[in-house]
């Protein structure tokens, strides 16, 4: 057997450590990606890196033809309404020219707007370059929007609710004359000078208490569509200086639903008993024990108070209670009669006419419209002739001490006086303004 030599057989068998080590750098090699290799290589040392040419390529898209973009064939245009206009007249002054959308409009069945055209309000009219119609808007008294559209089979006409928007107004005014001439000064709708005056009925008689440079601050809700005012709404906060004496009355809901107006500390301003019967009117002829009467040519008292007004003028319940009569009775004429509370009852005379549904045995709130001012039975003209009776007897109804509601219930008085506060400083800050008047 041949023998080997040792050199030989170091030669052929390295070292275990010296194997070790090549394992390594071999398990090393091996994780490195082959593209990581390449970039190495490709930056090494003495690398030459040559110039790669560049191709420019030019591809030719075919793109769509070019439509027009369709627009709509028409010109909105605005007016307002004038004093005596009719839908004719307002249609002319859009530049309408369309006979077909005027017959439409006249003959329309269940539509109240183009009959009920108000002054100051606008109107809108979309139409074609030769004045046919596709399009009108305009806003009724009712707060619905008046649309007229063009279809296939003429024009469809209807009456949409119009999405209305509640904003606060103030404003502030001095009575030089009449309640109604000053509001009308401030530029005041009569609806909020109507609130105004029941609100403080308890506390002042527009009939007799009002001087020359009273004044007034009044908060109010104006209900807008399309930033056109629709109608007002509540009174929210008023103040009448009064022959100097302050009154102030501030409307607060209950969370239970019920609401009223209360003065600033809490107290309830509504009475059992409102002082008058009617909204507004003038005294004609007071209580008194000796009155020379126009219609008998004779001398005897007169146990109740004559308001003058229209015919028509609606009649208020003084009280919450039940209708003990109605009907004719004597100089009366058309007579209602109403059993309170308390053994007191209220009598209205000489009307013309009675709310409808109103009978024997019928429920009645205080303001409630009850009945309408007439010249029936012994009058010699319109008015109403109201009573205040305790136990039959006539008393009074200006004089009479008249009880006073339930005040802010404490459980509320929190969320009242926050409300207070706010109507407080909306007052203070109306009434700084410019004072209208009405010479």
């Amino acid at each position: 057997m041949m023998q080997r030599n040792e050199g030989d057989i170091l030669a052929q068998k390295p070292a275990p450590a010296e194997r070790k080590n090549r394992l390594r750098w071999l398990a090393t090699l091996s994780s490195v990606p082959l593209f990581g290799i390449v970039a190495a290589f490709g930056i090494a040392p003495d690398t030459t890196v040559q110039d790669i040419p560049a191709v420019t390529v030019v591809d030719h898209l075919r793109l769509p033809k070019a439509e027009p973009v369709a627009t709509p064939t028409g010109y909105w245009r605005e007016a307002r309404v004038e004093r005596g206009d009719n839908i004719s007249r307002l249609l002319e002054r859009l530049q309408v020219k369309d006979p077909a959308a005027m017959t439409a409009l006249l003959t329309a069945k269940g539509v109240k707007a183009p009959r009920q055209l108000v002054p100051g309000r606008s109107a809108q009219a979309l139409t074609t370059d030769d004045g046919q119609l596709l399009d009108f808007r305009y806003l009724a008294p009712s707060g619905n929007e008046l649309v007229v559209k063009r279809d296939r089979d003429g024009f469809s006409i209807s009456e949409e609710p119009a999405d209305l928007e509640t904003r606060v107004h103030m404003s502030t005014g001095e009575i030089d004359h009449s309640l109604f001439g000053a509001t009308d000064a401030a530029g005041i709708p009569d609806t909020v000078a109507i609130q105004m005056a029941d609100v403080f009925a308890s506390e002042i008689d527009f009939h007799r208490d009002i001087r020359t440079g009273d004044r007034f601050t009044v908060v109010y809700e104006v209900s807008y569509a399309r930033g056109e005012p629709v109608s007002s709404g509540r009174v929210l906060a008023a103040e009448f200086i009064n022959e100097g004496k302050a009154h102030r009355a501030v409307f607060f809901q209950a969370p239970d639903g019920r609401g009223g107006y209360y003065a600033p500390d809490g107290k309830n301003l509504r009475k059992a008993f409102l002082r008058s019967p009617l909204e507004f009117s003038r005294i004609s002829s007071g209580f008194t024990s000796r009155r020379y009467h126009p219609v008998l040519k004779e001398w005897r008292a007169h146990r109740g108070i004559d308001y003058a007004a229209p015919t028509g003028t609606r009649v208020r319940a003084t009280a919450d209670g039940r209708v003990e009569f109605v009907g004719r009775k004597g100089g009366y004429g058309n007579l209602i009669v109403l059993r309170h509370a308390g053994r007191v009852s209220t009598a209205y005379g000489h009307l013309s006419r009675y709310a409808r549904g109103l009978r024997n045995g019928s429920r009645v709130s205080q303001g409630e419209i009850i009945g309408y001012v007439g010249s029936t039975g012994l009058a010699t003209g319109p008015h109403l002739h109201y009573e205040f009776r305790v136990n039959g007897a006539q008393r009074n109804p200006l004089t009479v001490a008249m009880p006073a509601a339930e005040p802010v219930a404490p459980k509320h008085k929190a969320a009242f006086d926050v409300v207070a506060a706010e109507m407080k400083v909306r007052l203070a800050l109306a009434s700084g303004t410019q004072v209208a008047s009405r010479e």
